[in-house]
């Protein structure tokens, strides 16, 4: 009998993304326990099961640190318009049928659109985050998520003390719903809807559970001048001042940072989730990334949500971000392998879960993606990371693994009926359509 639960053998390629960006061919990899605990030279592991990995390349899975999976009830909902006519229209729908049902199954959609496209692990910043929680888990995606906060009452009807309270048994729930191993974080939406105040009572709430922090940050410039306006600072100077900084602090956008916002964050050890495809179809401008990584500025990549992206493509956000790079930065100063670097190994660093995901090491939890190289646009292969950020996408996406679980086999969920799943998302578009109509 095996030593082994699976061996994934005759690898064409293998990209590690590990310290020294290795790209290993003919190798096999071993999984047991949910962990990678070997990998060899193609036919010397012999495992219980195993696949068949020729003419593949086998690659960590894909990591998108800024997103809103329930939004793709709202996919094209919100078109033509900046950043505040888009929250404005989305808000309006959100109202009419984003309840704890519908959540959960906005976020099972998006979560399954996100592993036939090769992305693992997903932070998700929602509505009703429990909800979202057991939608998103039960595709078998790791799903990062947790409290959201406001002011206000918001669409959720919760008050501020409600807020706390849910934070306060967040881990709980977490480890009700299972799936995945995930850590906790607090979701204040940003410095514009939530007071500092209220920042400082969850930069303490962050402390006392040993939780990390996600908030929108510096979006467009509206905001940045709105905030200074009301409250003297930038937005990043309001998160430092309020002790948010003091935790793990993953930034969604930050797409206009002052070199004294930047100097900030870096002494925080904060990291910034560029979403280039959102900010550039809302118009709200075009990060510097070069600049912060110069500074040592930790940045990865996200998709934000499907009302303001349309998709939850990993792939497609590489390619805009290498495009935006190369037009900015010089074509010569480009590296490709730095790109997807972004999207995985920067990316569990920007989480704080660099030591168990992100790369394929011995050791680290077996989150594993496996492309069909066996395609016109992807022959000739002269260099395996250009293929990768130009030219592969997510229909390459054969085979996934979270925790060394199957849960796409041959570009199908293995967990999830997608003909039910349509079926229940149209009664729910069908019903937006009706009320936003009666509306007027």
């Amino acid at each position: 009998m095996s030593d082994f639960d699976l061996v994934i053998d005759n690898a064409t390629y293998i990209v590690t993304s590990d310290s020294k960006n290795r790209v290993l061919k003919d190798c096999a990899i071993a999984i047991k326990d949910k962990k990678i605990v070997a990998i060899a030279s193609a036919g010397t592991l012999k495992g219980s099961k195993t696949y068949d990995a020729k003419d593949k390349l086998i690659a960590p899975g894909l990591i998108n640190t800024h997103t809103h999976l329930a939004m793709s009830l709202l996919r094209g909902w919100a078109e033509g318009v900046n950043l505040q006519g888009f929250l404005e229209r989305v808000w309006a729908a959100e109202g009419l049928i984003m309840n704890p049902k519908n959540v959960a199954l906005g976020s099972q959609l998006g979560a399954l659109e996100s592993l036939l496209a090769g992305t693992t692990t997903a932070l998700d910043m929602y509505l009703y985050p429990d909800a979202a929680h057991k939608g998103a888990a039960s595709t078998g995606i790791r799903h990062i998520t947790g409290p959201l906060f406001f002011d206000f009452t918001g669409l959720d009807g919760l008050n501020w003390e409600e807020r706390l309270e849910i934070a306060k048994k967040w881990e709980q729930v977490l480890q009700e719903v299972g799936g995945p191993d995930v850590p906790p974080y607090l979701m204040p939406h940003s410095t514009y809807t939530v007071s500092p105040d209220h920042l400082l009572e969850i930069g303490k709430l962050a402390k006392q559970m040993g939780a990390s922090i996600s908030i929108h940050i510096s979006e467009n410039l509206g905001e940045n001048d709105d905030v200074a306006k009301r409250f003297g600072k930038s937005p990043t100077a309001l998160l430092q001042e309020s002790g948010i900084l003091e935790s793990h602090t993953l930034l969604g956008h930050g797409v206009h940072l002052s070199d004294e916002d930047i100097e900030l964050l870096v002494e925080a050890g904060a990291a910034v989730a560029h979403c280039p495809g959102s900010n550039l179809k809302l118009g709200s401008g075009i990060a510097d990334i070069k600049k912060y990584q110069s500074r040592n500025l930790s940045v990865a990549l996200g998709t934000d949500g499907c009302s303001s992206s349309n998709d939850l493509d990993m792939w497609a956000v590489m390619r805009v971000a290498a495009n935006l790079y190369a037009q900015s930065n010089g074509p010569e100063n480009l590296k490709a392998g730095e790109i997807f670097r972004m999207a995985t190994i920067g990316a569990a660093k920007a989480l704080g879960l660099e030591s168990s995901i992100g790369s394929i090491e011995v050791g680290k939890s077996a989150d594993l993606i496996s492309i069909d190289l066996n395609k016109a646009h992807l022959i000739p292969l002269h260099d395996v990371f250009a293929q990768l950020v130009f030219a592969a996408g997510r229909g390459d996406v054969s085979d996934v693994w979270v925790d060394g679980i199957q849960v796409i086999a041959n570009g199908s969920s293995t967990l999830i009926d997608f003909s039910q799943l349509s079926k229940e998302v149209d009664v729910v578009v069908q019903t937006l359509r009706k009320e936003f109509n009666e509306q007027g």
